[in-house]
C-alpha cells in the first residue's frame, strides 16, 4: 500500500515539507487507542535470534534508523513502532541553528537516491534532552557536530558540550565530521585533528562510572590510505567502532536529469549502495575485524541489508530506504535474517 498508494501522493510535493507532513501524521496517529498496537503488530518483529551484542548493548534487531531522519528527537518512540531496533538522532548540534537556505532537500526519482545539504539544522543539544527525557525504552544513539560558526580549532568543545548534555539520555554516541554540508568539516577528518577530537572524547568518556560507545561516522569518499588511518585511529583512541558510510558527494552514473543530479549536497540511496559495502568489506578484512561496523547507504531491499551482514557490519541502519521503500522493509529485513539462520 505504501509503495503503490502513499509514496506517489507524497512524492507530489516538496520533499521536506513532506518530511513534516509525515512527522505530524505519525504523532497524530499515535495518539488515537490502539493505533501504535495495530504499527507494531504490522511491522515489528518479536524474536530472541534477531539480538545483537555490540558494542556490549544488547539490540532487539540489528536492524536501525540512521542519524538525519528524527534530528531533534521528536519522534523516536512513535517510530521505533515501525520495527527499528534502534534509532539515531541528530546530527545534533550545541546551539540551535537553522541549517542552509531552503531549497535544500532534492529526491532523484529514477535514481532511487535524495540528495540533500540540510546544514545541521536542528533545535540545539539542550531542547533534544528535554524530549530524550520521556523515553519510553527506545535504545538511542545520539549523533553529535558542531555549529557552523564554531571555526574547526574549537570543533572538540562543540562535541564534548553535546557529550556531556546527552551522556544521561543515549546508549552510544556518533561523531559525525564526515557531512559534507557544513563548511570544511570533512576536514576534521585528516588523521590528526580526527585523533585529537576522539582522544579528548574518550579521555572524558573514561571518566565515567559507566562509559558509553563511542562510534565515528565516515565519508564513503575516503581513500584506501584514509581509510586505514581510520583502522589505526579506532585502535589508538579506543573508540567502540565506526558508522560507514555519510552520503558521498560523487555523481557518477546518476540517470536522473543533469540540473537535479549537479545539486550540491550529500548523495543518498541506491547510487551509494556499492561503495557504502566496499567499504564496509575494506574496514573489516584490514583491520582483522578488530571493530563493529554499523552499515548504512543505499540498503532498499533485505538483500542489500544481507550483503552489508555479510560484508563485515554488526548492524544496519536505514534512511532514504526507509523512505522510498516504507516500513515494510524493516519487517522484510529482519523475517530475512530469520530465514538465514
Amino acid at each position: 500500500m505504501y509503495k503503490s498508494v502513499v509514496r506517489p501522493i507524497l512524492f507530489q510535493y516538496d520533499p521536506e515539507k513532506v518530511h513534516y507532513f509525515t512527522f505530524r501524521m505519525i504523532r497524530f496517529l499515535s495518539k488515537i487507542p490502539f493505533f501504535s498496537a495495530i504499527f507494531r503488530s504490522l511491522y515489528v518483529v518479536a524474536d530472541s535470534r534477531l539480538e545483537r551484542e555490540v558494542f556490549g548493548i544488547t539490540f532487539k534487531n540489528p536492524v536501525g534508523l540512521a542519524a538525519g531522519f528524527d534530528k531533534d528527537a521528536k519522534l523516536y518512540n512513535e517510530l521505533s513502532n515501525f520495527g527499528f531496533g534502534f534509532i539515531e538522532i541528530g546530527t545534533l548540534t550545541p546551539k540551535p541553528q537553522d541549517g542552509n537556505p531552503k531549497k535544500r532537500l532534492f529526491r532523484l526519482k529514477s535514481d532511487s537516491a535524495i540528495i540533500n545539504r540540510m546544514g545541521f539544522n536542528n533545535g540545539g543539544v539542550a531542547e533534544a534532552v528535554t524530549r530524550l527525557r520521556k523515553n519510553k525504552g527506545v535504545l538511542i544513539g545520539g549523533n553529535i557536530g558542531k555549529n557552523k560558526v564554531t571555526p574547526n580549532e574549537e570543533a572538540v568543545d562543540d562535541y564534548m558540550m553535546c557529550f556531556e548534555a546527552l551522556f544521561d539520555h543515549v546508549d552510544y554516541f556518533v561523531v559525525n565530521v564526515s557531512s559534507p554540508n557544513t563548511p570544511n568539516l570533512r576536514a576534521l577528518q585528516d588523521k590528526e585533528p580526527l585523533t585529537a577530537l576522539l582522544n579528548t572524547l574518550q579521555q572524558q568518556n573514561n571518566k565515567k562510572i559507566s562509559p558509553k560507545p563511542i562510534v565515528l561516522k565516515i565519508a564513503p569518499d575516503l581513500t584506501d590510505e584514509q581509510l586505514l588511518d581510520i583502522i589505526d585511529i579506532v585502535k589508538d583512541t579506543g573508540i567502540a567502532g565506526v558508522i560507514a558510510s555519510n552520503t558521498t558527494i560523487a555523481r557518477e552514473g546518476l540517470t536522473s536529469v543533469p540540473a537535479l543530479a549537479s545539486e550540491i549536497g550529500g548523495l543518498s540511496g541506491k547510487p551509494l549502495t556499492n561503495r557504502s559495502t566496499e567499504v564496509i568489506r575494506f574496514l573489516s578484512e584490514k583491520s582483522n575485524k578488530a571493530f563493529p561496523i554499523i552499515g548504512v547507504g543505499g540498503i532498499h531491499s533485505a538483500q542489500d541489508a544481507l550483503e552489508k551482514l555479510a560484508a563485515g557490519a554488526s548492524l544496519v541502519q536505514l534512511y532514504t530506504g526507509f523512505i522510498y521503500e516504507g516500513p515494510r522493509l524493516i519487517k522484510e529485513i529482519n523475517k530475512a535474517l530469520l530465514n538465514s539462520n
